[in-house]
């Protein structure tokens, strides 16, 4: 079969730009978000929260960058934050695409022309440019110019001393791609292309080895949307770019069937293997769906928690070990489920099977649903599984986060797996309120409910004519018996199939209603590492309880760069309740609230000697308080010993946090972007989930400080042979640190008094550099302290 032929079947297989997989051929179709409306209910108060959202964004503050980059006058001042600190132009990226996605999803005329407003401001660049560029990354043409040079200085989270260009960059890609897919707009089709096009000249005289050195640094999806302009134009030279834009790196192990995802930065990584799924699907190679397929069981089995996401301040933790996951006030990124979500999508296409919706319904439910302020429509970067913390949410004018971004468009594409079709077959994949319009089959199909809060679901269909199809819906994996079916109100005996599926194959006339019964019950899920934390869940929602609402420091942001972090004061872990029982009992201590839905009642539970209970709800509806989503468990021999234990390794890392004003991880992306970092000849890594910077030349960073404290430098670092350490605060050097022969491979920690003089106004420059012809020690972090740290910690 012709390469051309072959990519305009699988283009037409996706309609809406996913497929793929394993199998990397297409098993069903999905319907378009068009054919889709949600109906009342959960879902859709979301879909309307974001649709006001997107309203309240400023559309000429979002082009200004745009504009700014191609010569021409903004018509009002970039928005602050990510958009003009580095990250310029990425959310107005995000902004198409979720415009694109809520258009088609509700056929709103307000969101069409803004779309058409966006669009139009976009082509006045990309005309003025007049080489096909479109871009808000700061002095983006010099740089473009460099790297089609061959001068290219790429970092992880760099490329030229650019904030992740590339990265950037692909949210223009994936906003004009998805304004064509979902509207079919031909200017933006047409825009597409032209970018496309100068990527090609961009790079066409770098070799492969220059184009991966290029790669190092964080690049999205754009192997992916490469991909997608390829069967889009059925032109296989865009396959070829999206090849080349494929890191052999990240590549390479999952082809081997091998686990090196430990240490990386998650969201790195996740959009690359979406490109590799569908440059599967569209090249039909099966190895490299196989490393998708692979990558997904790894993520899904190996690192999530029970809410669907996964991640410990951006990257992957250990598989066995998840105790920063409880201990840190960075959990789960939602950017990391948004871009799970698409490839779950993408998988269960080519291999229809039920772990694939029950994961896709887990995350649905659990992060991205609960990712959304259910009154200011405000969105969250962090999920918090520490017990006893909480979550900041954006505000409109303030927060230009990745999560802002994903999270805009997260809103408002609930309606795409909700159903679909192959030939005579429809399938219900989620139980969301919502109509159908069946064109081939001229069939309107309505499914209402009050799902979850009820554990049934009811459909109404509607043919033009009687219509002889298969209804399959999901059997999901948490029911607790086989459900009950009434056909008209009558018992219908259906066919339970393979792979979790009811089916009812008949001739439907107009009005045939069919009532599915779910059975729900309480259950456990135990952290990935089997240690001894547990989440409690019923049906497919995860349950949490509050704890409390003091000291929520910054729970709506400001435009601050680490404005989307949850700074308030860390409840020590000592405090938390304890589940009191063995593993298997557990469900037995969880009694349902008489007459309020969802809400449940859990004893056994202990906090010192005191014993009492708390109230569950499900997490989604869980928002402006503090929480616990994980339970230590221990039974009643061995309470004593875990509080003893909790409180002897926590005791150290919460006065620490206590007295830190500001905190800098070397070698971790957000923490070293939000502190501005500067760097000349310089080198970031990680052993395990440690990360660290070392510099042959210097580093430095932009670091909050207190003029009104007595403050000093706290630096941790690893001991290794022949390093040498100077240290400077305001280009004045302050402290040497020298190899100690005696501690080689250890961690160790120097304290060193900030003087008053030099504390005068924040921030502080503080700067890492070397001797000439030497290395500096690996920086872990650096924090500026308050108060007289304990002098036995100077260079621990």
């Amino acid at each position: 079969m012709k390469l051309k032929k072959l990519i305009h079947i699988c283009f037409l297989s996706t309609a809406i730009g996913t497929t793929l997989q394993a199998q990397t051929q297409k098993q069903l179709d999905y319907f378009s978000l068009n054919d889709v409306r949600l109906l009342s209910g959960p879902f859709k108060h979301a879909e309307e929260l974001d649709l006001n959202y997107l309203l309240e964004l400023d559309v000429d503050r979002l082009l200004a960058p745009f504009l700014r980059e191609s010569n021409l006058p903004p018509l009002r001042k970039s928005y602050t934050n990510w958009e003009n600190t580095g990250l310029d132009g990425h959310i107005g990226g995000h902004y198409v695409s979720a415009l694109s996605y809520m258009y088609a999803s509700t056929g709103d005329a307000r969101i069409k022309e803004r779309l058409h407003y966006m669009l139009a401001g976009l082509k006045r660049c990309q005309d003025a440019n007049g080489d096909g560029y479109i871009g808000g990354v700061p002095e983006g043409k010099e740089l473009w110019d460099e790297v089609r040079r061959g001068e290219i200085k790429a970092g992880g989270f760099s490329l030229n001393g650019r904030w992740v260009p590339l990265y950037n960059i692909h949210k223009t890609y994936a906003g004009l791609r998805d304004a064509y897919l979902m509207t079919r707009n031909e200017t933006a089709k047409e825009m597409l292309i032209k970018l496309t096009d100068w990527a090609i000249a961009l790079i066409d005289q770098l070799s492969d080895e220059q184009i991966q050195d290029m790669l190092r640094s964080e690049h999205g999806g754009l192997n992916e949307t490469f991909a997608d302009v390829a069967a889009i134009t059925q032109n296989p030279k865009y396959l070829t770019l999206a090849r080349k834009f494929s890191q052999r790196a990240v590549l390479q192990p999952l082809l081997d069937q091998e686990d090196h995802l430990t240490g990386k930065h998650a969201n790195t990584q996740i959009p690359k293997v979406l490109g590799f799924k569908r440059i599967a699907d569209i090249a039909h190679d099966e190895q490299w769906a196989d490393a998708a397929r692979y990558f997904w069981e790894n993520v899904i089995e190996r690192r999530s928690v029970s809410i669907g996401g996964n991640s410990v301040s951006e990257h992957f933790n250990p598989v066995d070990d998840f105790s920063k996951m409880l201990q840190s006030i960075e959990g789960p990124e939602t950017c990391n489920t948004y871009n799970m979500l698409r490839l779950t999508r993408m998988l269960h296409q080519t291999d229809p099977k039920g772990k694939y919706l029950d994961y896709y319904e887990r995350a649905l439910y659990n992060h991205i649903l609960s990712t959304q302020h259910p009154e200011t429509g405000g969105l969250v970067y962090f999920t918090q599984m520490r017990p006893g913390h909480y979550r900041v949410y954006s505000q409109p004018h303030t927060s230009m986060w990745c999560c802002v971004g994903s999270g805009i468009e997260n809103h408002a594409k609930y309606g795409e797996m909700i159903y679909a079709h192959q030939d005579d077959n429809l399938f219900v994949n989620l139980f969301i309120p919502s109509k159908l319009n069946w064109q081939e089959k001229n069939v309107e199909f309505i499914q209402e409910n009050n799902f979850p809060e009820e554990n049934r679901t009811q459909f109404t269909v509607y043919p033009k004519s009687k219509t002889n199809f298969a209804l399959h819906i999901r059997k999901p994996s948490w029911v607790t018996d086989e459900p009950t079916i009434l056909l008209n109100g009558k018992p219908f005996q259906a066919s339970s199939a393979k792979d979790g599926w009811i089916t009812m194959d008949r001739t439907w006339a107009a009005g045939d209603r069919i009532s599915v019964e779910l059975p729900m019950g309480i259950y456990t899920e135990q952290l990935p590492d089997r240690s001894n934390y547990y989440s409690l869940l019923y049906g497919p929602l995860v349950l949490a309880a509050k704890t409390g609402t003091e000291d929520m420091d910054g729970l709506f942001a400001d435009d601050s760069r680490m404005g989307h972090v949850a700074h308030g004061r860390q409840i020590p872990l000592r405090t938390m309740p304890i589940l009191t029982t063995a593993p298997e009992n557990i469900p037995n201590l969880v009694q349902p609230v008489e007459n309020t839905p969802l809400h449940f009642t859990l004893t056994g539970l202990y906090s010192g000697t005191e014993q009492h209970s708390m109230e569950l709800q499900p997490f989604y509806q869980t928002h402006d308080s503090r929480y616990i989503i994980y339970w230590p468990q221990a039974t009643a021999e061995e309470l004593a010993a875990l509080q003893e234990k909790t409180e002897r390794e926590e005791k150290e890392s919460l006065r620490l946090a206590d007295i830190t004003i500001d905190r800098v991880v070397s070698g971790e992306q957000q923490p070293e972007s939000d502190h501005f970092i500067k760097e000349e000849n310089t080198q970031a890594g990680s052993i395990e989930d440690v990360r660290w910077r070392e510099a042959k030349g210097w580093f430095s960073y932009t670091i909050k400080t207190n003029p009104k404290e007595n403050v000093q430098l706290y630096i941790r670092y690893l001991e290794e042979e022949n390093r040498k350490t100077n240290i400077f605060i305001h280009d004045q050097e302050i402290e040497k640190l020298q190899t100690d022969a005696n501690a080689l491979g250890e961690v160790k920690t120097a304290v060193i008094p900030i003087p008053e003089t030099w504390n005068e106004s924040s921030p502080l420059q503080v700067k890492i550099s070397t001797d000439e012809g030497a290395t500096s020690h690996k920086i872990l972090e650096i924090r500026v302290i308050k108060g007289n740290f304990n002098q036995s910690y100077r260079h621990k």
